[in-house]
C-alpha cells in the first residue's frame, strides 16, 4: 500500500506519495511532466523487491504542493534535503524520470555527496544543460516549438500547457491515444498494461489539479539555460536511456553524459521512454547497492 503525506516548508506545503518498503533506505524520486507524486505507485513493487523506501514529491504548484514564487533548481534541492531530514535519512538517493531528470541532476550539482549516495537520471528532458533550448535540433517539432515559446512567447507556452491539462483531465482516452501513438513499440508494450496506464493517466490528471501554472514554471526552467554546470560534476551520476526513445531522443542524454565527468552510461538497446518501468528492477538494484548499510 502506498502512503500519502506532506511537510511544511515555511508558509507552503509539499505533498508526497510514499511507496516500497517503509523501513528501507530512502529514495527521493522526481516525477515527469505532466505527472505528479502519484507516479510513485508505478515503482511500488520494484522498490519493495529491493527493500527501498520510495518517495515522490509534487514539485511546487503541481498536484497538492503549493506554488513557490521565484523557485530555482537549487531551492528544490533544498526541499529534497528537508524531505530527507523529515524521514530521518542521513544518506539517501535521488532519481528522476523524463522532466524529473534535470531535477535529479541539480541534486548531483548542489547536494553534498556525503548525504546523496546515488543519483539517477532516466531519459531526462535535459534541454537547458548547455544553454537555452540547446537540444532543439534533436526534438520533435512539438517539443522544439515548446522550447521556442517558453523562451520567446510565454503566453503561447502557457496556452499550450493549459490545452494539455484540459486533455489530460477531461479527454483521457484521447490523451492516452496520443501518448501511445507517439511512443515506440517497447513503450506501447508497457502502456498496454491496464494498471500502468491507469496510474500513469491518474498522475497526469493530478498534475493539473490547480491548473497548469506549476507545470509551466517547471517546464520553462528545463528549457532555459541551467544555472549549474554538469561539466563540473565529478560524483557518479547514472544515466539510463533507451535507444528507441521517441520522446527524449538518445543523442540528447548521450551528449550530456559524455560531457559529465562522473557519468555512468546505461544504454538500453531498443528501449523507449518507459524504461523507467520496464527496467525498474535493474535501476533500483544499483540504487539499493549504493545505499546498502555496509557502504555507510
Amino acid at each position: 500500500m502506498t502512503r500519502e503525506g506532506s511537510i511544511r516548508i515555511g508558509n507552503r506545503t509539499v505533498t508526497y506519495l510514499e511507496a516500497g518498503d517503509p523501513g528501507g533506505p530512502l529514495v527521493l524520486h522526481n516525477h515527469g511532466g505532466p505527472s505528479s507524486r502519484l507516479e510513485a505507485e508505478l515503482f511500488d513493487a520494484s522498490a519493495k523487491a529491493r527493500g527501498l523506501r520510495f518517495v515522490c514529491a509534487d514539485r511546487p504548484g503541481i498536484g497538492g504542493s503549493d506554488l513557490q514564487p521565484g523557485r530555482t533548481f537549487e531551492s528544490w534541492t533544498e526541499d529534497l534535503l528537508l524531505l530527507a531530514d523529515s524521514f530521518g535519512a542521513h544518506r539517501f538517493a535521488v532519481t528522476g524520470w523524463s522532466e524529473g531528470g534535470p531535477w535529479a541532476l541539480a541534486a548531483a550539482a548542489y547536494l553534498d555527496p556525503a548525504r546523496l549516495a546515488n543519483v539517477v537520471c532516466i531519459a531526462g528532458g535535459n534541454y537547458g544543460t548547455f544553454g537555452s533550448n540547446w537540444a532543439a535540433e534533436y526534438l520533435s517539432s512539438v517539443d522544439a516549438l515548446g522550447g521556442r515559446l517558453a523562451l520567446h512567447f510565454h503566453p503561447g507556452f502557457t496556452l499550450m500547457y493549459e490545452i494539455l491539462g484540459m486533455s489530460a483531465k477531461h479527454f483521457e482516452d484521447r490523451y492516452a491515444k496520443a501518448i501511445t501513438q507517439s511512443a515506440c513499440p517497447a513503450d506501447q508494450e508497457v502502456l498496454a498494461d491496464e494498471k500502468v496506464r491507469e496510474v500513469f493517466l491518474g498522475a497526469a490528471r493530478e498534475c493539473f489539479r490547480h491548473g497548469a501554472d506549476g507545470l509551466v514554471v517547471d517546464a520553462t526552467m528545463l528549457y532555459k539555460a541551467w544555472p549549474f554546470d554538469m561539466t563540473r560534476v565529478e560524483r557518479p551520476v547514472h544515466f539510463w536511456q533507451g535507444s528507441a526513445d521517441t520522446l527524449v531522443p538518445e543523442v540528447i542524454n548521450k551528449t550530456v553524459a559524455d560531457k559529465t565527468p562522473g557519468a555512468v552510461w546505461h544504454p538500453i538497446s531498443g528501449g523507449g521512454h518507459f524504461i523507467a518501468l520496464s527496467h525498474a528492477n535493474d535501476i533500483l538494484a544499483l540504487v539499493a547497492n549504493d545505499l546498502a548499510p555496509e557502504r555507510n
